[in-house]
């Protein structure tokens, strides 16, 4: 394949309203995508769901997953189905970029990854690409680097809500950081304590203005 700016752009879900379509935070994501795409080989798009909401569902009555229903939007818009690779494992921003290396950075040996996404999630979504992109070993030094686009589509209590529970999850989140360097052990953490992954029956609940953004 030719060289570009970049390996892969990659785009984090972002939800979907329960007709099944994009929320005007993901189609931003993408529509910056549209503008760049001869910029990269690959577009990755991320995320099967949410845990906290159940999945809309299609019209033959199965799950519809965030990443195809955005690989369908960018291929109504131009974009050829043979550049996209679309990932259904991951139910949060941590699975995003774990899986993210695992099917596609690792196996195609992507190196220079740009990540796309909202501003009100940027600062969360660089701490954990960064940490997991880090984790040894790895196939390959990987270069990241990052961009924000508008907060489309929520109201200013749903945009706050949203902004206040990023800060509290990556505070929480900080320590594991530090302490996990390891894709061992960040695999003991995410199947053992992580609410999305393990089988614990304690999942958090979240506030209505909160559940706007997903």
């Amino acid at each position: 394949m030719a060289k570009h700016s970049f390996d892969c752009i990659l785009i984090p879900g972002g939800g979907l309203k329960p007709d099944g379509s994009l929320p005007a935070w993901t189609s931003t994501r993408l529509n910056y995508v549209l503008e760049r795409a001869d910029e990269t080989t690959w577009i990755g798009l991320l995320s099967g769901g949410t845990v906290h909401k159940p999945p809309p569902l299609g019209p033959d009555g199965y799950p519809l997953f965030e990443s195809r229903q955005a690989a369908a939007y960018l291929i109504s818009k131009g974009i050829e189905h043979v550049k996209l690779l679309t990932e259904i494992a991951s139910y949060d921003t941590i699975g995003n970029a774990y899986y993210s290396r695992l099917l596609f950075a690792e196996p195609f040996s992507l190196t220079r990854l740009h990540i796309v996404t909202s501003a009100f999630h940027l600062p969360r979504t660089m701490a954990i690409f960064q940490w997991v992109y880090s984790l040894t070993p790895f196939k390959k030094e990987h270069e990241l680097s990052f961009a924000d686009v508008p907060d489309e589509g929520l109201g200013l209590e749903a945009l706050q809500a949203r902004r206040e529970r990023e800060k509290i999850s990556l505070d929480k989140l900080l320590p594991k950081i530090k302490s996990i360097q390891s894709l061992e052990g960040f695999n003991h953490w995410l199947y053992s304590e992580h609410d999305a992954y393990s089988p614990s029956p304690d999942k958090e609940r979240l506030s209505e203005n909160e559940l706007e953004s997903y």
